[in-house]
């Protein structure tokens, strides 16, 4: 029979194991607490595969060097506070993005008719966002500079445009990790685009029209260049329905070819509005409203003439279509 001492050993045993395990299970928890924070920390992902122009890409998230050359971009770069090391700041504008445009330090990559791509290349980027105006140049960029990665994430011809911008906001925000601050451009823009809709009746006549040089020039629909995308989005009914030739520019057309469709709106890009056009400018208020042929002109006569912001031809974003909707549908529910 065994002895008390033993008897009280053999409790002391049995007692201390599961204190024992209680204990290490503790510290077990522990250490994986502080495991998992550190794992969580390390976890957090630095890349992100994107679809981008040409396919899947694997993209640094907030990458420190960055270079832009799609004017698409621009104005969620700066929003973002997102430093560039180099832009095409002939083709930005005055006073639109100064911190980039003013900046020495941000390299200049020129015009993209001629651009300097050794600046890029000097720039030393992780990441390079090209394409829009500077697609030509693609190849050469990829080739020049391949310790980036390089996007083009510009609206694809054949695609709905509409969907195109929220399509390239959205990667944005990947890439930037601003995921919810994507999403609420991309609320915006739907808001006004629901508030256009909603405030056309369904049956007005619309022609897009393009001023340059002291010329008029007309917006294909679907395919012309900045007004086209509001046919479909909107479902607008086209006063002339005539293919686009020149999708960039606009095509040819006479103020008599105006007067005879007789439009009940048009919607006008100035495009020497931004300061980027050659010789004397002519306002497209002065072109428009002040011809004697478009006087009679249902929309020139009821003042049913919707002019784009000066600066839209460079800026052409997300966000310069929400304000372009958004004033859409403010004048035709002024109209209605």
């Amino acid at each position: 029979m065994p002895s008390r001492t033993t008897n009280r050993r053999l409790v002391a045993v049995l007692t201390a194991a599961p204190l024992a395990l209680a204990l290490a299970a503790c510290s077990s928890g522990d250490e994986s607490v502080a495991g998992g924070t550190e794992e969580t920390a390390e976890s957090a992902p630095s890349t992100v595969t994107i679809e981008d122009n040409h396919g899947s890409v694997e993209v640094p998230v907030n990458p420190e060097r960055v270079v832009a050359l799609d004017n698409h971009v621009f104005e969620t770069l700066s929003a973002w506070e997102v430093p560039l090391v180099a832009a095409p700041k002939g083709i930005m504008g005055d006073g639109l993005w100064p911190e980039y445009t003013e900046d020495d330090a941000v390299l200049d990559v020129g015009m993209h008719r001629e651009p300097n791509l050794e600046s890029i290349v000097a720039a030393e980027p992780d990441l390079i966002i090209g394409g829009y105006r500077f697609s030509d140049s693609y190849d050469d960029i990829k080739a020049q500079n391949p310790d980036a990665v390089v996007v083009e994430l510009a609206p694809r011809d054949g695609e709905d445009q509409s969907s195109e911008l929220v399509r390239q906001i959205e990667i944005l925000g990947q890439i930037f990790d601003r995921e919810d601050a994507a999403d609420a451009i991309v609320a915006d823009y739907e808001a006004a685009v629901a508030d256009a809709k909603d405030a056309y009746d369904g049956e007005s006549t619309v022609v897009g029209l393009i001023t340059s040089g002291g010329e008029i020039s007309y917006s294909a629909p679907v395919t012309g260049r900045s007004i086209g995308t509001l046919f479909p989005t909107l479902g607008l009914e086209p006063a002339i329905e005539q293919a686009a030739e020149d999708t960039s520019h606009g095509d040819d057309i006479s103020v008599e070819a105006i007067a005879a469709a007789n439009p009940d709106w048009i919607v006008v890009l100035d495009r020497d509005g931004a300061g980027v056009g050659e010789g004397e400018y002519r306002p497209a208020s002065e072109l428009i409203g002040g011809s004697e042929a478009l006087a009679g002109v249902t929309a020139v006569a009821k003042g049913q003439v919707v002019y784009l912001d000066p600066d839209f031809y460079l800026t052409e974003d997300i966000q310069a279509y929400t304000a372009l909707y958004e004033q859409i549908a403010q004048a035709f529910s002024g109209a209605a």
